[in-house]
């Protein structure tokens, strides 16, 4: 008798130590349940502090896969990202959310965020520090910006945030011409006149009533001459000047 005794209080100990009744001194939400955890993240998040908010939304998910709070802290960890200046990290996870709650009320906030993170993405410290024009690097980031903000505006028409995508999604599509533009510059000094032109045609077939446009004919005409195709010049000319007339009315 006296040997179950003393049995019984190891026993005990050990399943408590297993419940995860002892603490752990790594983990600083050892002993917290999940709306603890939740609330230093949340605190974390508001104070700007986001890379303690981003630990802590990450130990929520772990040690509460399931429920209300792990949902949230998918959620809120895609803005902890992108705040932190992480935007890949921000775009991986708002598509992990997107995944795996496509009927969530606010998804498409998800699907706005995205697109920020990638239109921060396409611009450059570079821009502020030496003044740089952004449509003059490579356009991916752009165009991906495009993509998730298109895919927001065709799936959620009515969200509060379509009015700033449409914004950015013009502002990208404006860029995306310039950077043709560029190109085309860039094979007519070098003498590459049907590659100058055929990138004009394509600023004027794919970005009309952009700003580029009128370069885009301007850089065609050029092209022509230099090629001696002087009837493409001169309608080419025509089409530049009933453009101008439209833009004066």
């Amino acid at each position: 008798m006296k040997l179950l005794r003393s049995f019984v209080p190891l026993t005990v100990l050990l399943l408590v130590a297993c419940s995860g009744g002892v603490t752990n001194p790594d983990d600083p939400t050892s002993g917290m349940d999940a709306p603890a955890i939740y609330i230093e993240a949340k605190n974390a998040l508001k104070d700007g502090n986001y890379e303690t908010a981003i630990k802590f939304y990450e130990r929520l998910e772990a040690r509460f896969p399931y429920g209300n709070f792990a949902e949230r802290a998918q959620m809120e960890i895609a803005y902890a990202y992108y705040k932190y200046n992480e935007p890949e990290s921000a775009i991986l996870a708002a598509d992990r959310f997107i995944k795996i709650h496509p009927n969530h009320p606010n998804v498409d906030y998800l699907y706005y965020l995205r697109g920020l993170a990638a239109y921060d993405l396409s611009k450059s410290f570079l821009d502020e520090l030496f003044d740089q024009d952004p449509s003059e690097r490579d356009p991916k980031s752009a165009r991906r910006a495009f993509q998730y903000f298109s895919e927001l505006v065709k799936a959620y028409p009515k969200s509060r945030y379509i009015k700033d995508a449409a914004d950015r999604m013009l502002a990208i599509r404006n860029r995306l011409a310039m950077y043709e533009i560029h190109v085309a510059n860039y094979y007519l000094k070098r003498g590459a006149y049907l590659a100058a032109a055929n990138r004009g045609k394509y600023v004027v077939e794919n970005y009309q009533h952009s700003p580029a446009v009128t370069q885009a004919l301007g850089i065609m005409i050029n092209a022509y001459q230099h090629l001696g195709m002087t009837d493409l010049a001169k309608d080419t000319q025509r089409v530049l000047d009933q453009n101008n007339q439209n833009q004066a009315k």
